[in-house]
Parts: C-alpha cells; sequence; structure tokens
C-alpha cells in the first residue's frame, strides 16, 4: 500500500508540473540581423487602442517569450521597426511565428485553431485580391481599346468575384464561431455593407458564448441597434444642432413633404462632386415641397471652411454642424461610417429611402413630386 501511495504522489506531482500557466511565442526571423527587437503589441478589447506588453531579442534568427494565459478574446501583433506587423490570437497554446524581413506580408503563425484558420483566411483573400487586380488591368486595357463589349464582361466578372469573396467571408464566420477573427470579421464587412443589420446579428448569434460576449461584439451590437433605428421604415431619429448662424435648429423644424438629410463636409471630395446633383433637384423640387438639411462632418476649428463650401457650392437650404468630425452625435445616430450619406423622409419623418446619388435621387424626387 505504501509503494501504491507513492506511486500515486509521483504521478499527481508529475501531472501537476505539466500543466503550465504560460503559453510560448516563439519563432524564426529570416533575414533580420541579430539584436533586433520584435515589439509586442496587444490591442485594448475595450478601447481598441494598441499597448506594447513586451520587446523580444532576435539572436540566431530566432526569437521566444512565455506570457501568461489568459481568458480575455484579444489580438496581439508584432513589430519590427517600420517593416509592417504579423497579427495572432492569443489562445493559451504554444505559438510558431514565421517571419520575413523581406515580405512582412507573407509572415504568418500557426500553432492554434484560430491563428491557423486566420492563416488560411489571408491567403484566401489574397488570392481574391489578385483575381480582381488582374481583372482590372483588363479592365483598363479594354477602356483604352474602346470594346465597350469586354468592358461589360470584365464589369461582371469582378462583381462575380465580389460576390464569391463575400460568400466566403460568411462561410468563414459560419465555421469558426470561437475566432475573435470571426467577431472582428463581422464589424468590417457591416461597415463595408457586405452584411445588412440583420444578416450581422444572425453572425452575432451564430458565434461561440465567449465570443459573443468579447467588447467588440458588444459594440457591434450597439451598431446594430443604431443602424435599425435608421433602418428604411423606421421613424428618423430627432437631433438638432447649431446652424451657420449659430442658432439651434432641429429636424423636426425642417421637414418638408419630403426630406433629405445629407452628411457631408467641406473636406470630402466626393460630396462636393455630389453638391451640383443636390443643388439641382433642390431648385428644381423645393417649391414642389423637397427640404433639405445638411450634417456636415468638419472638424473643430473649421468653421469658416463649412461656411465657405456652403456659399461656394450655392447649397441654399438647411444647414447643422456639432464641427465634431467622425465623432458627430448625429452621424452616430444614424450609423454613418462614410460620407456622402442620404436619408430621404416622408412627410411624417419615415425614412423611405437611403443614399441616392447623382440621376437616381432625381429619379426617387420625380416620382414622388412630380
Amino acid at each position: 500500500m505504501r509503494i501504491l501511495f507513492s506511486l500515486l504522489t509521483v504521478a499527481f506531482l508529475v501531472a501537476c508540473q505539466g500543466e503550465s500557466n504560460t503559453y510560448t511565442v516563439s519563432g524564426t526571423a529570416q533575414g533580420f540581423e541579430d539584436g533586433s527587437k520584435i515589439m509586442v503589441n496587444q490591442i485594448n478589447p475595450v478601447t481598441n487602442q494598441p499597448s506594447v506588453i513586451d520587446t523580444i531579442t532576435i539572436t540566431d534568427g530566432t526569437f521566444s517569450a512565455s506570457y501568461p494565459k489568459t481568458d480575455m478574446a484579444t489580438v496581439n501583433y508584432l513589430s519590427v521597426g517600420q517593416k509592417g506587423s504579423v497579427a495572432y490570437f492569443p489562445e493559451n497554446k504554444d505559438l510558431q511565428v514565421t517571419m520575413y524581413k523581406d515580405s512582412i506580408q507573407a509572415s504568418y503563425v500557426t500553432g492554434s485553431p484560430q491563428n491557423d484558420a486566420y492563416r488560411e483566411f489571408v491567403s484566401t483573400v489574397t488570392d481574391f485580391g489578385r483575381r480582381r487586380q488582374d481583372v482590372g488591368m483588363r479592365y483598363r486595357t479594354a477602356q483604352q481599346q474602346q470594346d465597350g463589349m469586354l468592358v461589360k464582361q470584365l464589369q461582371a466578372e469582378n462583381a462575380k468575384i465580389l460576390e464569391e469573396e463575400t460568400a466566403y467571408k460568411k462561410n468563414f464566420i459560419s465555421e469558426n464561431g470561437g475566432s475573435l477573427f470571426s467577431v472582428m470579421l463581422i464589424s468590417e464587412m457591416l461597415n463595408k455593407k457586405q452584411l445588412n443589420s440583420t444578416e450581422a446579428k444572425e453572425a452575432l448569434e451564430s458565434l461561440d458564448p465567449k465570443m459573443k460576449e468579447s467588447a467588440t461584439a458588444v459594440k457591434i451590437k450597439t451598431t446594430i441597434d443604431n443602424m435599425s433605428a435608421a433602418d428604411i421604415g423606421a421613424k428618423a431619429p430627432e437631433f438638432s444642432a447649431k446652424t451657420p448662424e449659430g442658432n439651434e435648429l432641429a429636424l423636426s423644424e425642417a421637414l418638408g413633404t419630403y426630406t433629405i438629410i445629407d452628411f457631408w463636409a467641406s473636406w470630402c471630395k466626393p460630396c462636393r462632386r455630389e453638391n451640383p446633383n443636390v443643388v439641382k433637384v433642390y431648385e428644381k423640387y423645393h417649391d414642389k415641397g423637397l427640404n433639405i438639411i445638411s450634417v456636415s462632418l468638419d472638424r473643430q476649428g473649421q468653421e469658416d471652411r463649412w461656411k465657405q463650401a456652403i456659399a461656394a457650392d450655392n447649397m441654399d437650404w438647411y444647414h447643422v454642424s456639432n464641427l465634431q468630425f467622425w465623432q458627430d452625435p448625429i452621424a452616430r445616430q444614424y450609423s454613418v461610417r462614410s460620407i456622402p450619406a442620404t436619408f430621404l423622409l416622408d412627410e411624417n419623418g419615415i425614412i423611405i429611402d437611403k443614399n441616392l446619388r447623382g440621376p437616381a435621387l432625381e429619379a426617387k424626387i420625380a416620382s414622388l413630386l412630380d
């Protein structure tokens, strides 16, 4: 019995010693000089800001460091000078890194499900990019040769590639519910309008419980709620802000039979190019009931530029701005992430269409007021 007890004790101690509270990040650094420093950066999941958590020295083309295990879902990246960075996901498993000085973009991290899946994703999406680039080159040649038929074929080919890429990304999310990168991908696709609010909500619901509770997922849920508030069919969220004259103006005071909320800025070149189209529509249909209220995303301290742009572009309608750039609270209310952005309201303030520009805007207003 004493011998059996001793053997069990030894086995227990060996097992305990085998359990580590740390994981290692080690690898090769091809082309880097001895003594080069690798900065280990961590993205704060709440503030989304990076901070340096460690510095590793390259010796004989290799490096290694250990870190405490954690349940926090975050992304780290390795950087050497200004040559770029290599992203990885801490997963409480030993990770192997392959870094190339002459091709940081080709560097990668393996050793855990999240990192292996991310490496495959990057490779696949890079291939989609090469295909689009090839189509783009052939498209420009076809334009120069004025080959209209080939131009249309290449436009269709490019659209098909984009469709395939979007489908691949959606499938990646569904098959990698335990990956923080899937959460990040949902956010990116939502911003690029590759997912609508309903699809993004369904994608979040498909994630593993831990990822649903991550700080990034919580932010996306808030964004989706805001988007739903400014979707077609919803009543436009009320707002008020200062006019160029310094008076407070509310949306409800600017409503006409139909009203366009126009998000723009004096520094936004696409906005300034679109302004003549909006002016044309306004001058043609204002007397029939069309109103416009423009919300400027100009910066603090650039009030004069905002006013000068209004005058220069003949924008003779309602204007407001908080002069808070992308932190503008009205833009956030309406989930505006790019400009120009427009919302078309009926007389009751219900959103009936979004992001109409050029001929499409005029055709829509004509169908309503002519």
